[in-house]
C-alpha cells in the first residue's frame, strides 16, 4: 500500500508545472543572481572607498602621504571631476611642519565624506590614513636621528605594510583559499527553497480533503503515520534533489557566468544529516499548514508569507553578519536559521557531523512536534 502511495504522490506532483518551478527553477535563479550581485562582497582586492586629494601643501612629504594612500587596493583614488567620491581629503598648508609639532590647535587633515558612507567604511579608511601619517613620523624621525645613529637610516619602513607583517588563513579552508558570495548565496537560497514545498504539498493535500480521498484511505484502515509517510517521504527525495541541483548550479554555472565556485566542504556525511534535517523540518511545517488551510488558496498565501519571515528573521535574505547583536540573536528563532548555520558549517567553515549536529537535531525536533500536531489536528476531523 505504501508503494501505491508514494507513486501517486509522485505522479500529482509532477503534473503540477508550477509547484515544480518554484521547488527548483526559483531557488536556481535566485542562486544564479545573488552570487553574481556579491561577488565583490568577499573580493579582498575590491575597492571599498573612493577618494579625492585636494594638496594645498605641495611638499615632499603631502606627496609621500598620497604614495602611501596608493599602497591600498580597498581604496581607488579618483578626481571630483569624474565623479562624486566618498571621501575628501584636504593637506592644509603647513601640513610637513606640524607632522612632529607637539602640541597642535588644528588637525593635520580635514576629511569631508558623503552622507551615505558607512561609519565602519570611515574608521578603516582613518585606520589606513593614522597608520600613513605615522609612518610619515618615522621617516623625519629618522632622517633627524642618522647623524647620531648611523643604523638607524638602514630602518626598512617599507616591512610596515599590513601585507607584509601577516598572512590571513581562513579556519577550514585550504590555504590561500577565501570565503566567497556563491558560499553565501547557495546554502541561503538552498533552505528558502526547500521550504517551498508547501505549494505542491497543499495542492494534493487539501484536494484530497475535499474529494474524501483521506476519508476513504481513513475507512480503509490506513493510519495517520502510514498517511503522512507517504506524504514525507516522496518530499524528503524531491528536496534532496533540489539540493543536488542547487549545488551543482553553484559548482558548475555560476563559474560560467563569471562567477566564483561554489567548495562543497569536506563532510558528505555532514552535508546529508543537516539536508535531510532541514527537509523534515520543512515539510513538517507544510503539512500542518496544509492540515490547517481550507483551501489551496489559503495555504499557498500563509505559506509563502511564512516562508518569507523565516527567511528573512533567519538570515536568508540579509545574512546575519550584517544585523545588529539583537537581531542575530532574534534570528535564532527561525528554523531556516538553523538550516543556514549547518550548511554553511559545512560548505564555508569545514566541519563536520559533530558540528552540525545541535542544528540537526533541533530541526528534526521541529519538524516532529509539527508533523504530531497535525496529526492530533487531522484525527479529530476525520472522526466527525
Amino acid at each position: 500500500m505504501l508503494k501505491q502511495m508514494l507513486q501517486k504522490e509522485f505522479i500529482l506532483v509532477l503534473r503540477d508545472k508550477h509547484s515544480l518551478a518554484a521547488l527548483f527553477i526559483m531557488p536556481f535563479i535566485f542562486i544564479l543572481i545573488m552570487s553574481m550581485a556579491l561577488k565583490d562582497t568577499f573580493n579582498s582586492e575590491r575597492a571599498l572607498l573612493t577618494y579625492e586629494i585636494i594638496d594645498l601643501d605641495k611638499t615632499l612629504e603631502s606627496k609621500t602621504l598620497q604614495d602611501f594612500m596608493l599602497t591600498s587596493s580597498f581604496l581607488q583614488r579618483q578626481d571630483s571631476t569624474e565623479s562624486e567620491t566618498h571621501l575628501s581629503i584636504t593637506i592644509p598648508v603647513g601640513f610637513a611642519d606640524a607632522l612632529l609639532e607637539k602640541e597642535r590647535q588644528e588637525p593635520l587633515l580635514q576629511l569631508s565624506a558623503a552622507p551615505d558612507v558607512k561609519q565602519e567604511m570611515i574608521l578603516i579608511f582613518r585606520a589606513k590614513l593614522t597608520a600613513d601619517i605615522m609612518r610619515l613620523r618615522l621617516m623625519q624621525i629618522q632622517e633627524k636621528i642618522a647623524p647620531f645613529l648611523p643604523d638607524a637610516s638602514q630602518l626598512n619602513l617599507d616591512t610596515f605594510h599590513s601585507e607584509k607583517l601577516f598572512d590571513i588563513d581562513y579556519r577550514g579552508m585550504q590555504e590561500n583559499e577565501q570565503p566567497t558570495s556563491t558560499q553565501q548565496s547557495v546554502p541561503s537560497w538552498i533552505v528558502f527553497g526547500m521550504f517551498f514545498v508547501i505549494i505542491p504539498m497543499s495542492t494534493v493535500f487539501i484536494n484530497e480533503r475535499k474529494q474524501k480521498t483521506l476519508m476513504r484511505m481513513a475507512s480503509m484502515n490506513i493510519s495517520i503515520p502510514a498517511l503522512f509517510a507517504g506524504k514525507v517521504i516522496p518530499y524528503l527525495l524531491i528536496n534532496q534533489l533540489q539540493v543536488l541541483l542547487m549545488i551543482g548550479a553553484g559548482i558548475y554555472i555560476v563559474p560560467l557566468l563569471g562567477g566564483d565556485a561554489l567548495t562543497p566542504g569536506h563532510s558528505l556525511a555532514g552535508l546529508a544529516l543537516v539536508s535531510i534535517s532541514l527537509s523534515f523540518a520543512a515539510i513538517g511545517t507544510s503539512v500542518l499548514i496544509a492540515t490547517l488551510a481550507k483551501t489551496v488558496e489559503q495555504a499557498t498565501t500563509v505559506g509563502g508569507l511564512i516562508n518569507i519571515l523565516f527567511g528573512a528573521i533567519g538570515g536568508v535574505m540579509v545574512p546575519k553578519f550584517y544585523m545588529p547583536e539583537s537581531m542575530q540573536q532574534f534570528a535564532n528563532i527561525s528554523p531556516m536559521s538553523w538550516g543556514l548555520e549547518g550548511f554553511l558549517d559545512i560548505f564555508l567553515r569545514g566541519h563536520g557531523v559533530k558540528e552540525i549536529l545541535p542544528e540537526a537535531m533541533a530541526l528534526c525536533g521541529f519538524g516532529l512536534c509539527l508533523l504530531l500536531l497535525a496529526a492530533t489536528i487531522l484525527s479529530k476531523r476525520l472522526r466527525v
